[in-house]
């Protein structure tokens, strides 16, 4: 049978009389507040600091002592006794100090430095013309700093935002030196390390994978000779052929501003008004509307680079080629 374990806290002697204390000591702060309070009617030294003189040597600002610790401190829970917090530390003491000893870094000999790592003395003041003159825009301090700052939060993408990645490895089966001698392709059996990233196009941010969109891709070759980034489709050919016909594009597949509908997909007025002026997308379509645009699974979805490419091979000779990802599992 169990048994309770008798506490081992010592009960308060008399939890009236504590209470009673303490609105005392509420009182006493307050009438401590007020009285500090009327000690500044007014800054007598704010005249001081208009004119050159008061720019150049600010004058000391007024004090006044507080009547007691309570007055300047945040609450009167700072000097109660509990199991937590332990006993109450000394007035002008922080017990907080010792903790943090061991996470203080020395900057002493360390410099401040922009991000670019020049040295300077401060980025706390914006250079202004004179004294108390207009803020000027050759401070690049400044300009870096806001730069930096605005650019903190960074927006999803306008096109393939939903998407998944994978690291993984490429290995060279045949070597192709009469195209290319591009690190990764020149050696039967070598090795190169991959990062991939395979998304929908039209999806935002928490939209299905399943929606019927073309898949893209992208591949990061870490290569011996530098990083390489080679992007592609899942379908070999593309809406358009202009560059300049991209925004309008994308602007008529996103979903409507004033109802965010649909998501992850095209099939609305604003789509299919483009395809009608733009009679070079038939042949995408027809992509798009196939199981193409279903892949069961990335481990099933063909790649394309879509682009024609120029590599040069072992003999500094240009080579155009495309570039074609079979699946092993095939194509569903």
């Amino acid at each position: 049978m169990a048994t309770k374990r008798p506490s081992t806290k010592t009960p308060s002697a008399n939890p009236g009389a504590q209470a009673k204390a303490a609105s005392g000591r509420l009182e006493a702060k307050m009438a401590g507040t007020e009285t500090l309070a009327r000690a500044f009617p007014f800054n007598a030294i704010k005249a001081n600091e208009v004119g050159r003189n008061g720019a150049l040597n600010p004058p000391q600002g007024q004090t006044q002592d507080a009547p007691s610790p309570d007055v300047s401190a945040s609450t009167l829970s700072e000097k109660n006794l509990n199991d937590k917090t332990g006993g109450a530390a000394a007035a002008g003491e922080n017990p907080n100090h010792a903790p943090l000893e061991a996470v203080r870094v020395d900057s002493a000999g360390r410099a401040l430095t922009t991000n670019q790592g020049v040295a300077i003395a401060n980025n706390q003041s914006s250079l202004k013309a004179g004294l108390r003159g207009p803020t000027l825009l050759e401070d690049f301090i400044l300009r870096e700093k806001i730069t930096h700052f605005d650019h903190e939060r960074i927006p999803e993408r306008i096109v393939h935002a939903r998407g998944s990645a994978a690291h993984g490895f490429f290995e060279c089966t045949d070597a192709i030196t009469d195209l290319t001698m591009a690190a990764p392709f020149v050696e039967v059996g070598k090795r190169t390390p991959v990062f991939v990233r395979f998304s929908t196009v039209a999806g935002e941010r928490g939209s299905p994978d399943l929606a019927r969109d073309v898949r893209g891709f992208a591949v990061k070759f870490y290569t011996d000779q530098g990083n390489w980034d080679l992007v592609g489709n899942n379908i070999p050919v593309f809406f358009i052929q202009d560059a300049m016909k991209f925004p309008d594009l994308v602007h008529s597949v996103k979903p409507e501003p004033h109802h965010a509908m649909p998501q992850a997909a095209s099939a609305h007025d604003t789509f299919w008004d483009f395809a009608s002026l733009m009679p070079e997308i038939t042949h995408m379509l027809m992509w798009v509307m196939s199981d193409r645009a279903i892949p069961r699974s990335y481990r099933m979805m063909q790649g394309f680079g879509v682009h024609t490419f120029r590599l040069v091979n072992e003999n500094g000779e240009a080579v155009f080629v495309k570039f074609h990802w079979n699946p092993v599992l095939g194509t569903h």
